[in-house]
């Protein structure tokens, strides 16, 4: 692959990362047609039910695709979905050749659509710049691979590792610009998820509010249009129907409990009993069934006790951690809750980025 392969398909990625805040369930997808050295299309996947990426390329391109070039960051679809298959469309408009990031790791697609292309005659290539169109696409790729969701847990904390007052106090330890990260950090994901103390204790909603993300108008609006499925995990049902957590607008209620259906669903709510060990509830099987429902990427904003339950299981993908200048003492909470005795029980981390934020920092970190 050339030097030019490469630049083309960093700005086909480019393309797809418009969609990070619109395309759920589906994955984020940019393409490009290229005629001799021009670029005749561009095309990125906006929403679910709508042309995909290669459809919106191939409609500017014109007649000017035939024999042209084309550079998608994920291998075009072969199946008939809501939509019909893009390989199909690319052989149609009469491409000679298709550059690939990666394969799809979709079983109804998986190698067919770049089979497909061959077939008509169509050289193809796979692998160019294949780690960030991974990287972009994490949570879709992860739910076809395993069938659970990519899970990021996002924490704040002082600079000695606390995360609230003994009281529960805890706004606001981050300033405005880390505030701004988060919304568009809960923007991007199919499922946020809390736990009952966070929203008995900081009176929270979890929403996402358009005026903090910080996005260009028409990217906001995309954002504001798809709003993530807010989740809270209540074994005990302790946070009433009259919160301003289910004020907000419909949610679904994770518990270990059973028989309040009718009551939640009559509130506009969903009640979905998943009883685990202890009375607590099955945090994996939970997983499972968000996954099942097409959620690529679940965001944890939970207090320590929550977040160190999922960290314990080994269910956490990512922490992206928000880190204020500041101290809150020995008296206040810590960052998750982890009983460990030993040096030899501790979770070693991978940390990935480490970013400025404002008057904060950002570590984002994987457990290794």
């Amino acid at each position: 692959m050339s030097a030019a392969d490469h630049r083309y398909m960093a700005r086909a990625l480019q393309l797809a990362r418009q969609g990070l805040y619109s395309t759920h369930p589906n994955p984020r997808v940019g393409c490009l047609i290229v005629a001799g050295d021009e670029i005749v299309g561009e095309g990125w996947h906006v929403r679910a039910g709508e042309p995909h990426a290669e459809v919106h390329a191939l409609r500017q391109a014109g007649e000017r695709a035939r024999g042209a070039t084309a550079y998608v960051t994920l291998e075009p679809c072969s199946h008939f979905g809501r939509t019909p298959p893009c390989a199909e469309a690319l052989v149609q408009a009469g491409v000679a050749r298709v550059v690939a990031a990666m394969q799809d790791p979709n079983p109804q697609v998986a190698g067919r659509g770049l089979a497909r292309l061959r077939q008509a005659g169509v050289a193809v290539d796979c692998g160019v710049l294949e780690a960030e169109a991974r990287a972009l696409n994490a949570g879709f790729i992860k739910r076809m691979e395993s069938g659970l969701p990519y899970v990021r847990v996002k924490l704040a904390m002082s600079l000695d590792g606390r995360t609230a007052m003994a009281s529960g106090e805890s706004q606001w330890i981050t300033g405005a610009a880390a505030r701004a990260d988060v919304q568009r950090l809960r923007a991007q994901s199919s499922v946020v998820l809390t736990g009952a103390d966070t929203v008995l204790t900081d009176q929270a909603r979890l929403t996402v509010r358009g005026d903090e993300l910080g996005l260009p108008a028409e990217l906001a609006a995309l954002a504001l249009s798809r709003p993530p499925l807010r989740v809270l995990v209540d074994g005990r049902l302790r946070v009433p129907l009259d919160a301003p957590f289910f004020q907000a607008g419909a949610a679904l209620v994770a518990t270990a409990q059973s028989g309040a259906q009718l009551r939640y669903q009559v509130a506009g709510h969903e009640l979905l009993c998943l009883p685990g060990s202890a009375g607590q509830v099955d945090l994996k099987g939970l997983l499972e069934a968000l996954a099942a429902r097409g959620a690529n990427d679940v965001l944890i904003e939970a207090g320590p006790r929550l977040a160190g339950a999922f960290a314990q299981q080994g269910l956490v993908d990512e922490y992206r951690i928000y880190m204020a200048p500041k101290l809150l003492g020995s008296l206040a909470r810590p960052l998750l809750d982890l009983p460990l005795a030993f040096m030899r029980e501790a979770q070693e981390l991978q940390i990935l980025d480490i970013r400025a934020v404002g008057a904060d920092w950002c570590i984002t970190a994987a457990p290794r």
